[in-house]
């Protein structure tokens, strides 16, 4: 046994010794008590999980993190130009509704295909070729002036985009361990929260002092300034292939940093085991994207839970942001770049649930950590078959989609009433802290329990979220118009409401499910062994 692990298995006793007599009691029924549990400092990691610093973590995740902000700012930055554009082409707002609709439809549909391939060919080729087909778009959409090409390119443009989001979920599992992933929560969600915060401001002072075509010149501009420096310095991180960051990189992937970090390695007399550098390079392929990864999520009930509920939160979401553009132009006659700022107040509350959330998700973590005996060892993978982090992560996340829950409701009959537009903003901004809040909180968990599948698990999130999200943006105008603003969104929020039961249901059963689930894995393995 190492040092590590001895140290693990002294800590582990110490905490057991000193817990009090009362946790024993208040443990879940499904988790053995500390004293009644076997050993478990055989199944924590004897080597660092990642060999990158944590400084080197935090950068490549916050880059990873500014990359996924392509994909929520460039469907954002749309939002206060939508009557501008209708306009112009001489079509109505529910037509512009579809390019809204088909827009998130391959925002959910698209990282199906890049999870996988990201997995086999690594991080870096999938980064190159989601921002390959961006920009692409881009350059095609300043160019046309039809409805039928801008809704064909924002298609082609959110298929570039979008598969970016399940990147920087996957980075987070290639560098990150359970017990201090909380903390990375602000470096990871940046990206996204920023997306819709700053870019309806953006979009509408494009679309009033220049043209509504420079929003796609803006955005071709800044992806080819933001590709140029990621490509030559971002690592590969792709465990397959690189394992912990000490194996050097298959040749599609090699870039300046990891040829810098590896000559650097070998210089301070770190080689490479040949046997770990065949098995690892042994595992690159470059195959035609496949979603079958992906599609396995939904055979699980944990998945289920969690996806049915960030995406009825999602739906939400977009509801208000399709939505909001015609509703405060008609009810406080606001122009673009007012409604613009009105978005700010969900970024506003936004920004802070990132910088928040993560504290009190490894709080959390560590006081159920502690009420367990459980170690909790940083840069260590630890088995977490028998830790409840299902109950860990939605104690947190169930609070902020019940907050979710009422300021839906509240905007909704606020925009039916006409109140002053204090109250909306300040309701937007607690809806922005609630939903982003409580979204980070379940990207994290399905990392958790999909360790070796991030992208995979993200992937799937994106489908269930874009897909709910599409249907909202394209049926909120007519339910408005029919019900009133105040019933639409009340519907919405009581939809959402019944989601989130799922995850009371999870938070109890989750540890059976989980195992229920590796049981079925193994089992799987001994027949394809016996064969």
């Amino acid at each position: 046994m190492t040092d590590n692990a001895q140290r693990a298995q002294s800590s582990n006793t110490n905490s057991n010794q000193t817990a009090p007599d009362k946790i024993k009691d208040e443990a879940p029924s499904n988790i053995e008590p500390p004293s009644e549990r076997p050993d478990r400092s055989d199944v924590v990691a004897k080597e660092d999980y990642s060999v990158f610093t944590v400084g080197q973590k935090r950068a490549i995740i916050f880059a990873g993190s500014f990359a996924a902000w392509f994909s929520p700012m460039t469907g954002s930055i749309y939002f206060p130009a939508l009557d501008v554009i209708a306009n112009d082409l001489n079509v109505s707002d529910s037509n512009m509704s579809v390019t809204v609709t088909t827009y998130l439809i391959i925002q959910g549909l698209a990282p199906m295909m890049i999870a996988g391939f990201s997995d086999t060919a690594g991080r870096r080729p999938a980064y190159i070729l989601c921002f390959v087909i961006y920009m692409i778009a881009n350059l095609a959409l300043g160019l046309q002036n039809n409805y039928v090409a801008l809704l064909i390119l924002r298609m082609l443009q959110s298929a570039g985009s979008s598969g970016t989001v399940a990147l920087a979920s996957g980075l987070v599992g290639d560098l990150v361990t359970s017990s201090e992933r909380g903390q990375y929560i602000a470096f990871s969600s940046l990206g996204s929260v920023l997306g819709p915060t700053l870019s309806p401001v953006i979009g509408g002072l494009i679309s009033q002092y220049l043209n509504w075509h420079w929003i796609f010149w803006f955005l071709l501009i800044i992806s080819g300034v933001f590709s140029v420096p990621f490509f030559l310095f971002h690592p590969e991180t792709s465990r397959k292939l690189v394992g912990d960051g000490s194996i050097p990189p298959p040749w599609m992937s090699w870039n300046v940093s990891d040829y810098i970090r590896h000559k650097n390695r070998a210089k301070q007399g770190l080689t490479v085991d040949e046997e770990e550098l065949a098995k690892h390079h042994n595992n690159f392929r470059i195959s035609f994207p496949n979603p079958l990864s992906t599609l396995i999520m939904f055979k699980n009930l944990e998945a289920c839970a969690v996806l049915l509920a960030t995406g009825l939160a999602f739906a939400c979401f977009y509801a208000i942001s399709t939505g909001a553009a015609s509703v405060l132009s008609e009810v406080y006659g606001y122009d673009e770049v007012h409604i613009g700022l009105v978005f700010l107040a969900i970024g506003g509350g936004s920004i802070i649930s990132a910088f928040t959330t993560g504290k009190l998700v490894d709080w959390n973590y560590a006081r159920h950590a502690r009420r367990l005996g459980f170690p909790i060892q940083k840069n260590r993978n630890t088995d977490l078959s028998d830790f409840p982090i299902e109950r860990a992560r939605c104690e947190i996340a169930l609070p902020c989609f019940a907050l979710g829950v009422l300021t839906v409701i509240a905007y909704g009959w606020m925009m039916e009433s006409r109140v002053s537009i204090a109250g909306p903003v300040v309701i937007l901004f607690l809806m922005g802290y609630a939903l982003i809040a409580g979204f980070q909180v379940l990207n994290v968990l399905m990392v958790d329990i999909y360790p070796t599948q991030a992208t995979s698990a993200t992937a799937a999130s994106n489908v269930v979220r874009c897909l709910l999200g599409a249907a909202a943006s394209a049926a909120i105008i007519p339910m408005s118009d029919a019900m009133g603003n105040g019933w639409a969104y009340t519907l919405l929020a009581i939809l959402f409401a019944i989601s989130c039961l799922g995850l009371v249901v999870f938070m109890k059963s989750g540890v059976q499910w989980r195992r229920a689930r590796e049981a079925r894995l193994e089992a799987r393995k001994a027949r394809k062994a016996e064969t």
